[in-house]
């Protein structure tokens, strides 16, 4: 009976933690308290003051929203205001109107629109307050992209939920950090197919992004510049380079603000195409079934929960090389591998590139989704030659389950200062630049 409580458990995780989101969620979480704001308001939206956490800043500067043509927080807090689904949560923008584009544009080219770093211990937090007429509301988001935990209305306060005073403690994270890579290899390998079939939604969605990527004009291009030097002989179509390929152009048309959905993992888009295109392009390139697809697709993507429940919601640590970690997993799955070749690769993921950092979401996180790739396939190929980085080597352990909690207190505890290094760089360095 417990073995069936706990499936239960990971199918109802992987249905909160893989969803669909058109644009990055940083952004997104902005967006989503604006459209609540100005449903709230009932009136013209005049003025916008938003607040986010200093890591919601450094996640929200750089990248592209979609259906706006332009990057930022500022556009983000404008549009989801002027034209925001505020049923729709990470989906807020998908149905934009090109007035509402253009009213939203304006009122950032007035000046009506301010972003600033809000005081709070929250990691993840955004704040829209939306002025209209001699009204105001204000909606305050926190440790969820989505979650609203107060609103305002001419300051008086109409809604209300208590903060978490310990996030880390809620019985999911206490549930996912007590599972262990068997566990999620004997769940996603012999559940009840019709159970996890919803997985094969990450392959559909993910897959349009990569076909946008690699044939329209977003990001840096590094999927579609690919595939050009694969019709010129520079690059083969190796299992390798097709991996990279499409998981990048999904990425460029994820961070270049294509109006398309991703599925995400974790409340990442790229974490959500990092576990899901190396699984579809290693399906597809060995023949599998729709249920060898389907059970790598929840391999990797519930190890990717389950490592990210080691790590704060936002860090310094680059996620996409976590969520890498699950793709490998599902490839060396779908490879014929064992068990002990899945803990293998964790271990060999762990040697070779964890610590990537994030310095915010932008177009150039589609390199950093193509290194965690690149380093995939190859802890892949040793893995399936019994190769193994050892335990006494650097942050791996002889046990791989102690490996994933040792990259977590990495990313929790050792690279706290990386995180506000870096941002006070991005900081110091815009300050005279455009929005």
């Amino acid at each position: 009976m417990k073995e069936a409580r706990d499936w239960n458990r990971m199918i109802d995780i992987l249905k909160k933690e893989v969803v669909p989101a058109t644009g990055c969620t940083e952004p997104i979480s902005l967006a989503f308290a604006s459209a609540v704001a100005a449903e709230k308001l009932g009136i013209p939206v005049r003025r916008i003051e938003a607040r986010v956490s200093a890591n919601m800043m450094k996640n929200g500067m750089g990248v592209y929203v979609p259906g706006t043509g332009m990057p930022g927080l500022y556009i983000a807090a404008a549009v989801g205001a002027a034209g925001g689904d505020p049923t729709a949560g990470l989906q807020v923008l998908k149905n934009l109107s090109p007035a509402a584009v253009d009213k939203a544009k304006k009122l950032v080219a007035d000046g009506q629109v301010t972003v600033d770093i809000a005081d709070v211990p929250n990691i993840l937090y955004s704040e829209s307050k939306v002025y209209g007429d001699g009204h105001t509301v204000r909606v305050c988001i926190a440790d969820n992209h989505t979650h609203v935990i107060r609103i305002e209305r001419d300051d008086n306060v109409i809604f209300r939920i208590p903060e978490s005073n310990n996030a880390g403690s809620d019985p999911e994270t206490t549930f996912l950090n007590n599972l262990t890579l068997e566990d999620i290899y004997v769940f996603a390998t012999q559940s009840p197919l019709a159970d996890i079939a919803f997985i094969k939604e990450a392959a559909t969605l993910n897959t349009a992004l990569a076909e946008a990527g690699l044939t329209q004009d977003y990001g840096h291009r590094v999927g579609a510049t690919m595939n050009k030097e694969i019709k010129t002989g520079f690059l083969s179509e190796a299992l390798q380079n097709l991996v990279i390929m499409y998981t990048a152009s999904a990425s460029d048309a994820r961070m270049g603000g294509a109006p398309l959905p991703a599925m995400t993992n974790s409340g990442s888009g790229n974490q959500g195409i990092t576990a899901t295109m190396p699984v579809v392009v290693t399906a597809k390139k060995m023949g599998a079934s729709d249920e060898q697809l389907i059970r790598a697709l929840t391999l990797s993507h519930l190890i990717a929960i389950y490592i990210h429940s080691f790590l704060p919601r936002l860090s310094a640590l680059c996620a996409a090389g976590t969520a890498a970690i699950g793709a490998a997993a599902g490839m060396v799955w779908l490879l014929g591998g064992t068990l002990e070749q899945i803990k293998s690769v964790v271990s060999n993921m762990a040697g070779d590139h964890i610590g990537m950092v994030c310095d915010g979401a932008a177009n150039s996180c589609t390199m950093k989704v193509a290194t965690s790739c690149d380093a995939a396939c190859r802890a892949v190929m040793l893995a399936l030659h019994n190769i193994c980085v050892t335990g006494n080597e650097g942050l791996v352990s002889h046990d791989a389950d102690e490996t994933i909690r040792n990259i977590g207190s990495l990313a929790e505890k050792g690279m706290q200062e990386t995180d506000r290094e870096i941002l006070r760089i991005m900081l110091n360095k815009n300050k005279s630049g455009s929005r």
